[in-house]
């Protein structure tokens, strides 16, 4: 009996459709307060289908978030590509994350005030993020291997503090990265802020 070389990508189809179905009520509420059940309704599958391919709701949060943040890594990547100051594309790199955060309300409810904080408990427990973030660093050429996974898991920290407390306007929140992390993260004398 030959083997069913289409079971791979049933079972990813199958997969995204739930999480494009859980990304419809993240649209809606606080992602904290969508749960397991309604998410199966939405997706059009029984509770032990969804649970066939996510055992609880933590795993299917955590398979969100990291199709999101790779959907997110490149188009940051793709925007600071042709952007040859590693100080100013590490500044334009933070802005545009949390600008594509902002903009997306089924992830922006990630990092609501009025909800626990998934979106900060997320950050801190992926592997995949923090990866990410790390190749960007190395990609300013500024940090050897332990100094970057370092620098992403508190660049991570900086991303998810400006989520959660956003500065008052974009050209403070812009100074304060020109004038505090990037001199961190690309070791260089800090500037005071205009």
């Amino acid at each position: 009996m030959p083997a069913d070389w289409l079971a791979d990508r049933r079972t990813e189809a199958a997969a995204d459709r739930i999480l494009d179905a859980a990304e419809d009520l993240f649209r809606q509420r606080d992602a904290a307060d969508v749960g397991m059940n309604e998410i199966a309704r939405a997706a059009g599958c029984s509770r032990a289908t969804l649970y066939r391919y996510f055992e609880n709701r933590d795993a299917l949060h955590t398979a969100y978030v990291h199709r999101e943040a790779q959907r997110l890594y490149g188009t940051l990547t793709d925007r600071v590509a042709a952007i040859p100051d590693p100080a100013e594309r590490l500044v334009e790199g933070m802005l545009t994350a949390v600008a594509s955060v902002r903009a997306n309300p089924a992830l922006s409810s990630w990092f609501a005030p009025t909800a626990r904080p998934i979106g900060g408990e997320m950050a801190e427990r992926s592997e995949v993020v923090p990866a990410m973030v790390a190749a960007f660093v190395r990609s300013l050429g500024a940090a050897d291997d332990d100094s970057a996974d370092r620098q992403a898991r508190w660049l991570v920290r900086v991303l998810t503090s400006l989520l959660m407390f956003p500065g008052r306007n974009a050209a403070e929140e812009r100074a304060m990265l020109e004038e505090f992390v990037t001199p961190v993260v690309l070791r260089l004398p800090s500037t005071p802020g205009p």
